[in-house]
């Protein structure tokens, strides 16, 4: 009885002096900020979040976001679109020590997962809805707009949870200084009046083409390249399909084609492609499906796509 008298009269003592110098001390402050929460508004209302949180799972596709804003996701659903095992080889770096949990295209994830990660906060998309009450449960969550098209409202919708859209709009800024600079120097080296068309080549002699996403706005709205007149309209997230005759009637002075090993084997074999204008004057990229694809939707993927085309375009 004297020895637990004992131990507990230590313990008050231990707790009194933790408690005396807590209070000057900075080890204190830090888990008192770890422990204050904000108010968000996300797609499902409002949602209380960690003011700081140090484990945080994206599934909505946004983790580049994410480190551009100082935030390493413990989990990840950012794969490389054609091997879906593994994040983009450009932000192995970034994201090498990030769990994959899924493809941020789909509509579910590994919940199992996910709990194992012990998150403070998970980040999804509407797409994921049906597995929205799972994860609430697990950690806060905030579900962004679906924004999959628009890559700098993504960046900014995720800067606006961490009240961080000053920094985020910054980068924007240096991103689209460069982004004219490469613009200029291609138009310099081909021509101002060369127009550009960036496809996607498919089985069986078809392209879908970015006329309003992916590389063909990095091409377009950012560097100020030319367009052909006659490009197939695009009004929603779905690329517009042409035929290779098709490709040939639209006459781009030049064609960026990303393309697997195989596509670019069924190219070389096809008597049509190679009577394009275009292929017939040496005017042709081709770029590999993986990581290309799906780069130019992200921001670190979109900066590093410019040095790509500046290094296939300016010779």
């Amino acid at each position: 009885m004297k020895r637990l008298k004992a131990l507990v009269a230590l313990s008050l003592t231990i707790a009194t002096l933790g408690i005396a110098t807590g209070c000057s001390g900075s080890s204190n402050n830090e888990e008192n900020n770890k422990s204050e929460t904000r108010i968000v508004e996300t797609a499902k209302g409002e949602v209380e979040i960690p003011a700081n949180p140090q484990r945080i799972v994206d599934i909505s596709g946004n983790s580049e976001e994410l480190v551009l804003l100082g935030y390493t996701p413990v989990g990840t659903a950012n794969v490389d679109s054609y091997k879906t095992d593994s994040v983009p080889s450009y932000v192995k770096d970034e994201l090498g020590e990030s769990k994959i949990v899924g493809h941020s295209m789909m509509d579910t994830m590994d919940t199992e997962a996910i709990l194992g990660l012990e998150p403070d906060l998970i980040i999804m998309a509407p797409r994921q809805e049906k597995i929205y009450d799972q994860l609430k449960e697990i950690a806060p969550v905030v579900m962004l707009d679906d924004e999959y098209n628009d890559w700098e409202a993504k960046l900014m919708d995720v800067a606006e949870i961490f009240e961080k859209e000053d920094e985020a709009q910054k980068w924007l800024d240096t991103y689209y200084v460069k982004a004219e600079e490469v613009g200029k120097e291609v138009k310099a080296a081909k021509g101002e009046d060369e127009s550009y068309i960036a496809v996607l080549a498919q089985t069986g002699g078809q392209f879908m083409v970015f006329s309003n996403a992916g590389i063909g706005t990095v091409l377009s709205e950012d560097m100020g390249l030319k367009q052909p007149e006659n490009m197939p309209e695009q009004d929603s997230i779905t690329l517009p399909t042409i035929t290779m005759e098709g490709l040939a009637e639209i006459d781009a002075d030049n064609i960026i084609v990303i393309g697997t090993e195989s596509d670019k084997a069924d190219l070389e074999k096809s008597s049509v492609w190679a009577q394009i204008r275009a292929v017939k004057e040496g005017n042709v990229t081709i770029l590999d499906a993986s990581p290309y694809f799906s780069q130019p939707y992200n921001p670190i993927g979109r900066l590093l796509i410019l040095d790509t085309i500046k290094d296939e375009l300016v010779k």
